[in-house]
């Protein structure tokens, strides 16, 4: 489960602009194998004086965090592809504001700590995997 959660300074984002992000990032995940609905995509806006950079407020800021559940990257350089993949979904929409600082980090969390409407999910590319993917669904397996 990819949880994106993005934080920002009002104006960053038109509702278009989130649901096009969104769909990207879903997008991406689906790709690879993980079934759509495990991507989550939380837009969390903030007021300037609310969101400080260095201990000052910053009048356009955005900051990212990622939680990766389903998958871990195992090795460096693919967490340097995941890392320049980020990079790449989120400069298209984040280059046309001027003076903005933005970031962000993602996190590898244990799948054990992970359910899904009550169900453990099931291993990464098993069968019952390929069966949530397909049906954009989670179900007993």
């Amino acid at each position: 489960m990819p949880l994106w959660t993005i934080h920002h300074t009002p104006g960053i984002f038109t509702a278009e602009e989130k649901h096009e992000l969104a769909s990207r990032i879903a997008d991406h995940y689906e790709q690879v194998g993980l079934p759509r609905f495990y991507v989550v995509t939380l837009f969390q806006e903030s007021q300037p004086e609310n969101f400080f950079v260095g201990g000052e407020p910053t009048p356009v800021g955005v900051r990212v965090i990622i939680d990766h559940i389903a998958r871990r990257n195992p090795d460096a350089e693919s967490r340097r592809r995941t890392t320049r993949w980020i990079n790449g979904i989120l400069k298209p929409h984040l280059d046309r504001h001027p003076d903005l600082h933005w970031e962000f980090h993602a996190d590898e969390t244990s799948e054990e700590l992970w359910m899904i409407n009550g169900l453990v999910p099931p291993p990464g590319g098993s069968e019952a995997e390929k069966d949530w993917a397909e049906r954009n669904l989670a179900v007993p397996y």
